[in-house]
């Protein structure tokens, strides 16, 4: 449908009714309340937390567009309201997507960009906090808790050392453990952790590979669950933690792993113990 006389930004446009449904954060969860079911306007209201006046003048323009319509003492959403309610709540979504993303986004993988924006939303995104700094540490560690099989390249020191005694215990409890990691940070456990390195070489289900040309980030496979640790090489500090169980992400998370892993080596037992 082509409306060719209608100037962008004028008060007749499209842009014009959305810049009004953005203007007051209750329009839209009152338009979407409306295509739920019948609701009065001391329930929408209620709902909102806006005074009946304003709720009074917002029905009033809903009305006016055609979005809604009176039954009784009711009010529903039209056809059209339910189109206008669905498109901006898809707008809000990725609006809230890109915010969660956008402070992160120069640290993740280039091929993110290249999934669905739907995938996106399927990202669970744990940011550094100036008051929580650990909190990727913590989800990490709470996801560690579960799975049953870890492979992870590049695992940063300070993703993993707040977590050693809880991925040893998890070994002890019979968890499968591949990392692959620069010497240098084998180095760095094998000094601050010589006897527990020298017991975990011995288990069957624990593995050290090393490489010494890995990609910026951190990629973990935790059973179906992929992370991707952002790791600030200035602050030392790993900034955010993102972890989705989407199949293409899963897909290409463990292509990246197995073309590392296959370019390393093992690590000899006696060097972590020397």
């Amino acid at each position: 449908m082509e409306m060719n006389n209608v100037p962008h930004g004028t008060p007749d446009s499209p842009i014009s009714d959305i810049a009004y449904l953005a203007r007051s954060e209750h329009r839209v969860p009152t338009l979407v309340a409306l295509t739920e079911r019948r609701r009065s306007r001391s329930e929408l209201c209620e709902r909102t937390g806006v005074s009946s006046s304003t709720m009074r003048r917002t029905i009033d323009e809903f009305e006016g567009r055609h979005w809604i319509r009176k039954t009784g003492y009711q009010y529903e959403a039209t056809r059209l309201g339910e189109a206008i309610a669905s498109g901006m709540e898809d707008v809000i979504d990725r609006v809230e997507t890109e915010r969660t993303l956008r402070d992160i986004w120069h640290w993740l993988p280039d091929e993110i960009g290249e999934f669905p924006i739907e995938a996106w939303s399927e990202l669970t995104v744990t940011a550094a906090d100036p008051d929580v700094p650990y909190r990727p540490v913590n989800r990490f560690a709470s996801l560690l808790e579960t799975t049953t099989t870890v492979r992870f390249l590049r695992p940063e020191i300070a993703l993993m050392d707040p977590c050693f005694d809880l991925l040893c215990r998890r070994i002890d409890a019979g968890v499968d453990v591949t990392v692959i990691d620069r010497p240098r940070c084998h180095a760095y456990f094998r000094s601050t952790y010589p006897e527990r390195s020298s017991e975990l070489l011995q288990r069957d289900n624990f593995a050290v590979l090393e490489h010494d040309d890995l990609p910026p980030y951190g990629t973990g496979l935790l059973d179906e669950r992929v992370l991707i640790s952002c790791y600030e090489q200035d602050s030392g500090t790993v900034q955010a933690v993102v972890d989705t169980d989407v199949p293409a992400v899963r897909e290409w998370a463990h292509s990246v792993y197995e073309r590392y892993r296959s370019d390393a080596r093992p690590i000899e037992p006696h060097r972590l113990v020397e």
